[in-house]
């Protein structure tokens, strides 16, 4: 009895000492091998110790393991493996579920126990074994073998009880196979148990057997029964199964991580480190430098498991299936149709309702923009009531327009301006149009000027003023639509090379005339006067023949013949801006003649009305000086000089002089204005000149139309305009 007391502490011992020495080579660690090295070195290691397998990041030799701790040593003269830094037997080493088959674990022999109910107790240590291997709870169990003890385990952390089992007596001491309580009992092992404390307490002491004995052991191992149990004293050893894994800390934590390529990393609860296994459609050594590689699935068509008439397409990762040609078809065929003849279906639903939805909302956008535009203000004007020469107003649509400009396009653009920009277009009918396009409308004002120009222009029906045929009001700006002036405007030919010195005289007297005339039958050929408020060269259209055409009517005002127009806003541009009026704010007749004085004054000079020098204080005030000073035709331009008579070009110099006065009240009518100039002009050409042309004028204020437009509320706010 007191032998196998001794033998029992010997064992005890043994395991402790085990354990201090597998913490201290823990901290032995092997130096690092670079990666592409270590590649090499795998490769061309030695994988085989008798029968057993020695997978990485197990190894025999150095440069063949990861580190120490899965060093194996091979014993090539008897096969037998073994864990070197533990010095443990292995027979098995497994890479898909992390598990070593250890074959020499040592049983344990229990002392004899004197008094019936007397317990015994220990502390046995399971796991973890240097942050690498622990005994598997699910492949292991623990057992105990003798005649009526009673055994339970506990926790050492929780002192809580976590199982136990009774093993009656029954000779010969022959254990069951299914070690269910006679001669042996087994308790599973519980998860994350890492130490426990082992009592044991016997129920009689009449038995004539004392052996008894407690081990871990491999749940699979079927040959206990062929052990022999006779001796007390002696050593027995049983297989068990350890779990391992690599690294000292978790996945995210690694610093040197060891996985390779299509591989998963899997934190190791147990122990302090972690797992590689390979990704999904791989097969290999997770652990290898090269990794896991792609897996043929059909290869093998238990990998595929793709149904009969399919065929099988492997691809990285993993693989799909496809019916053969002819199975498709069948059974595609009548899907294909079905859902071919829904799709048009739909397609066709689909395409009818976009364009209603579509067609709806241009048509709001449209009466939105309609309403912006000012459209149902010209509408109370297109009423009987407001005058049968604005009912013969085009409205044009919006998608007539687009197609006449190619949708406004940029190599169609004729001109911009400080309202709006022009282009040329050609209609369906094949008239030449030129389209006014506004600037973005955000004011009131700017439809206010757009709808002036609209009831200006459409009652006016003159040689010499622009033709309005029509407009559009549907579209995000308004448009206007005008007859086509083919030859550019006056600033076009006398300010730039090479046109201005091709310019004739007798041209520019013409067209000062033919504007002149224009301007008195807008003053006073009719019982509502119309000021035009933006004379200047470039609102003077020619065309083929040089006929000059007056346009950009957005800023003109309609007044009653004898009476001024209090605005607070001046409209014009610089240089061309009557002084009293901007001053003053009283609009009046005086205000558009002193801006064709500006106008001659370019023609006689070929001069802009404002150049870029910083200094300049306008052609106005140089002109009216170079004629007081007596230096005309120091600034005249030669083409003037050289074709003009000079009586001729003193009489216009002084016209222009006369209308640059800064008194209003001292400068002509245009009336006056284009009674002389057609004098100029046809003194040479019609010997009875005067008499003719005090007829023509006669005639046509005999036969000016009466507009009835009505005059513009007194303290009206309009926009002062600089191009």
């Amino acid at each position: 009895m007191e032998a196998g007391y001794h033998h029992f502490l010997n064992a005890f011992f043994l395991i402790i000492i085990c354990t201090l020495s597998i913490f201290l080579q823990s901290h032995i660690t092997e130096a690092a091998v670079p990666k592409g090295m270590q590649s090499a070195a795998v490769d061309h290691c030695q994988r085989k110790c008798g029968s057993s397998k020695i997978p990485y990041p197990f190894g025999m030799s150095k440069g063949c393991y990861l580190d120490q701790t899965f060093e194996v040593r091979c014993n090539h003269s008897t096969g037998s493996a073994s864990l070197a830094w533990l010095d443990w037997q292995v027979d098995s080493i497994s890479i898909s579920t992390h598990t070593l088959r250890r074959k020499d674990f040592v049983v344990s022999a229990l002392p004899q126990i004197a008094k019936p109910g007397e317990t015994w107790k220990t502390s046995l240590p399971i796991f973890p074994l240097n942050n690498h291997y622990s005994i598997s709870h699910t492949r292991n169990t623990f057992v105990a073998l003798g005649c009526d003890i009673y055994v339970y385990i506990v926790d050492n952390e929780t002192r809580e009880f976590q199982g136990g089992c009774a093993s009656l007596c029954r000779s010969p001491l022959v254990p069951s196979w299914s070690c269910s309580g006679l001669n042996c009992c087994q308790i599973n092992l519980p998860k994350d148990l890492t130490a426990l404390t082992l009592w044991i307490e016997t129920m009689n002491t009449l038995t004539k057997d004392p052996c008894r004995f407690f081990t871990f052991i491999e749940k699979d191992f079927l040959r206990l029964s062929n052990i022999k149990f006779s001796a007390c004293n002696q050593s027995y050893v049983v297989p068990v199964i350890y779990e391992w894994a690599v690294g000292n800390t978790s996945c995210h934590k690694a610093t040197d991580y060891v996985c390779g390529k299509n591989t998963e990393c899997i934190d190791y609860s147990p122990v302090k480190g972690y797992r590689c296994k390979c990704s999904s459609g791989y097969r290999g050594n997770p652990y290898h430098p090269h990794g896991c590689q792609d897996i043929d699935e059909c290869a093998n068509q238990k990998d595929n498991e793709c149904p009969t008439k399919h065929r099988c397409f492997n691809v990285e990762g993993g693989f799909f299936c496809l019916p053969s040609r002819r199975h498709m078809f069948a059974e595609l065929f009548p899907i294909g149709t079905g859902l071919a003849v829904g799709l048009v279906i739909l397609v066709s639903i689909g395409i009818w309702t976009w364009r209603k939805l579509k067609k709806i909302k241009k048509k709001k956008m449209k009466n939105k923009y309609f309403k912006r535009n000012g459209g149902l203000r010209l509408q109370q004007q297109r009423s009987p009531a407001g005058g049968s020469v604005l009912l013969e107003l085009t409205l044009f649509r919006i998608e007539e327009l687009e197609k006449a400009t190619d949708k406004f396009s940029q190599s169609r653009i004729l001109g911009k301006g400080g309202l709006g920009t022009v282009y040329k277009g050609m209609l369906s009918d094949g008239r030449i149009i030129a389209v006014k396009k506004a600037n973005i409308i955000d004011n009131g004002d700017q439809v206010g000027q757009f709808i002036n120009e609209v009831l200006i222009l459409s009652q006016i029906n003159y040689r010499h003023i622009v033709k309005l045929l029509g407009c559009c009001l549907e579209a995000e700006v308004p448009l206007l639509v005008y007859e086509y002036v083919s030859n550019g405007t006056l600033a076009d030919h006398l300010h730039n090379e090479p046109n201005s010195s091709s310019f004739s005289w007798k041209n520019r007297l013409r067209i000062a005339a033919e504007v002149a005339g224009a301007l008195a039958y807008l003053h006073s050929c009719a019982s509502t006067a119309i000021f035009h408020r933006d004379i200047k060269s470039s609102n003077i259209l020619l065309d083929e023949n040089y006929k000059a055409v007056l346009s950009d009517f957005g800023l003109s005002r309609s007044v009653s013949i004898d009476k001024t127009h209090l605005t607070t806003f001046v409209g014009g541009t610089f240089g061309y801006l009557d002084p009293e009026y901007f001053r003053s704010g009283q609009l009046n007749d005086k205000s558009d003649v002193y801006a064709f004085g500006v106008v001659l004054a370019e023609i006689l000079t070929g001069q802009k009305a404002i150049s870029s020098v910083k200094d300049d204080q306008g052609l106005a005030l140089r002109f009216r000086s170079a004629v007081k000073e007596n230096c005309l035709f120091e600034i005249l331009e030669q083409v003037v000089v050289y074709e003009g008579e000079k009586e001729e070009i003193l009489a216009v110099a002084q016209l222009a002089k006369r209308c640059l006065k800064i008194n209003a009240r001292k400068r002509p009518s245009m009336k006056e204005v284009a009674a002389e100039l057609e004098q100029l002009r046809k003194k040479k050409e019609v010997p009875a000149y005067q008499e003719s042309f005090q007829d023509e004028y006669r005639a046509m204020s005999e036969n000016c139309y009466s507009f009835g437009i009505d005059s513009q509320a007194e303290g009206e706010q309009t926009m002062f305009r600089m191009d």
